[in-house]
C-alpha cells in the first residue's frame, strides 16, 4: 500500500472517531517507521487481533500465563537422554505463525546463520570447513532455555514497535520467560538473538582468516587456529547475551582426524562417517538374510512384532539412507539400498491394508 493512500485513509477514519490532531501525528510518526521497514503496522493489542483474526482477549490471556496454552512431551535425542517439545495450542500457533511470517521473516539474520533459514541445509554449514588444517567445535549449553523474554523484547522494540506492542508480541512468543522448543518463532527469534554476536565472531574471524558459520547452538571455526584467543573472544561475547559455552563440548580436530560436523565428515570430500553408512550396510543385509520381523526380533530383542512396528522401523532406515543420499547424491551403494527398502515397505504397506 501507498504511504500517502495510507496516510490519507488513517486521517479520514481518525478525524470521523474524533481522535485529536497531535495524536494523529505521533501514530503517523509511529507507523512510517514500520512502514519503511515493510513490517505490519500495529497500534494496539486490539488492532493486532484484527490483524491476525484472533480475539485480543484470548492474546492477553496468552500473554499473562503461557502455560496453559501449551502440551508438553518429550522425545528422545539421538546422542542419548531426551528433549522436552512444547507444541503451542491450534490458536496460538496461528498467531506465532502471524508473527513469523508478517514479522520475523522480514528481518535480516547475519549470513553466518545456516539453521532454520528457507533454502539452506545442513550442508550448507558444513561446506566451509571442508579440507581445513584445524577444525574447533563449540556449543551452547541449553539455548532456547536460556534465550529469555528481555532479549525477544528487545527485538520488536528496536525494529520500531510500541512497548505494549513489544511486550505482547514477546509474551506470545515465549514459555516460562524463554524460548519453548516447539513454538514456530523459536528458531527464527534465536536467530536474531545472535545477530550482533555473529557479526562480532564474524569480523573477529574474518581478520584472523578464520572460517565461521553457526548451525542453532553449534560453532564451527576452521584454518589456523588459536583455540584459546577464539574460546575467549566466543566466551565474552555470549555472556552479553547471557549465554554460555558447554565446555565438556568443546572439540578440536586437526586434519589427521576425522573432522565431523553436525554428523558430516569434512576432511576431504563431504559425506557421511564411515560407522554411519557401515551400520546402515549392515542392517540392510540382515534383513535381506532374515527377513525384517527376524532382524528385529534379534537386534532389537522385541518379541511383540507387528507390522505396523516394521514399517516404523523400515521408515527410521530408509529417513537415514536418504540423509546419506542428501549429503553424497552419487552413492551408488545407498541408491541401491534405498530402492530394494522401498519395495519391502510398498510390500508390508500393502499387506497391512
Amino acid at each position: 500500500m501507498d504511504w500517502e493512500y495510507y496516510k490519507k485513509k488513517y486521517c479520514l477514519v481518525a478525524f470521523e472517531n474524533n481522535i485529536s490532531s497531535h495524536e494523529i501525528e505521533n501514530n503517523l510518526f509511529y507507523a512510517k517507521k514500520l512502514y519503511d521497514r515493510g513490517l505490519p503496522i500495529i497500534y494496539d493489542e486490539i488492532h493486532l487481533g484484527q490483524l491476525i483474526g484472533i480475539s485480543h482477549e484470548y492474546m492477553f490471556k496468552v500473554a499473562n500465563d503461557a502455560s496453559y496454552f501449551y502440551k508438553s512431551f518429550r522425545i528422545k535425542k539421538l546422542n542419548g537422554g531426551s528433549r522436552k517439545i512444547s507444541e503451542p495450542l491450534p490458536n496460538l500457533k496461528i498467531i506465532q505463525k502471524w508473527i513469523l511470517e508478517e514479522i520475523l521473516y522480514k528481518l535480516n539474520i547475519h549470513p553466518s546463520a545456516k539453521a532454520y533459514v528457507k533454502g539452506l541445509s545442513i550442508k550448507d554449514n558444513v561446506k566451509f570447513h571442508r579440507n581445513q588444517k584445524t577444525v574447533l567445535k563449540l556449543d551452547i549449553i541449553r539455548f532456547f532455555n536460556n534465550v529469555k523474554e528481555d532479549l525477544i523484547y528487545r527485538i520488536f522494540k528496536e525494529i520500531g514497535y510500541s512497548k505494549e506492542i513489544s511486550w505482547l508480541l514477546t509474551r506470545l512468543c515465549i514459555l516460562n520467560g524463554a524460548l519453548p522448543q516447539g513454538a514456530v518463532t523459536s528458531p527464527y527469534l534465536s536467530n536474531l538473538v545472535m545477530l550482533n554476536f555473529d557479526r562480532k565472531i564474524y569480523s573477529y574471524c574474518k581478520k584472523k582468516r578464520i572460517r565461521y558459520t553457526r548451525y542453532a547452538d553449534d560453532l564451527t571455526f576452521s584454518g589456523e587456529i588459536n583455540k584459546h584467543h577464539v574460546i575467549s573472544r566466543v566466551k565474552n561475547e555470549l555472556l552479553k547475551i547471557h549465554l554460555q559455552l558447554n565446555e565438556s563440548k568443546i572439540r578440536v580436530l586437526k586434519n589427521h582426524q576425522r573432522q565431523i560436523i553436525t554428523g558430516i565428515v569434512v576432511n576431504k570430500k563431504i559425506q557421511t562417517s564411515i560407522i554411519y553408512r557401515k551400520k546402515i550396510r549392515q542392517e540392510v543385509y540382515y534383513i535381506k538374510k532374515f527377513g525384517i520381523y527376524n532382524h528385529i526380533s534379534k537386534t532389537l530383542g522385541i518379541t511383540d512384532i507387528n507390522t505396523e512396528l516394521e514399517l516404523k522401523y523400515l521408515k527410521s532406515l530408509i529417513g537415514r539412507i536418504h540423509f546419506v543420499i542428501f549429503v553424497n547424491k552419487f552413492d551408488k551403494e545407498m541408491s541401491t539400498y534405498l530402492h530394494d527398502l522401498k519395495m519391502v515397505y510398498d510390500e508390508l504397506s500393502n499387506t497391512h491394508e
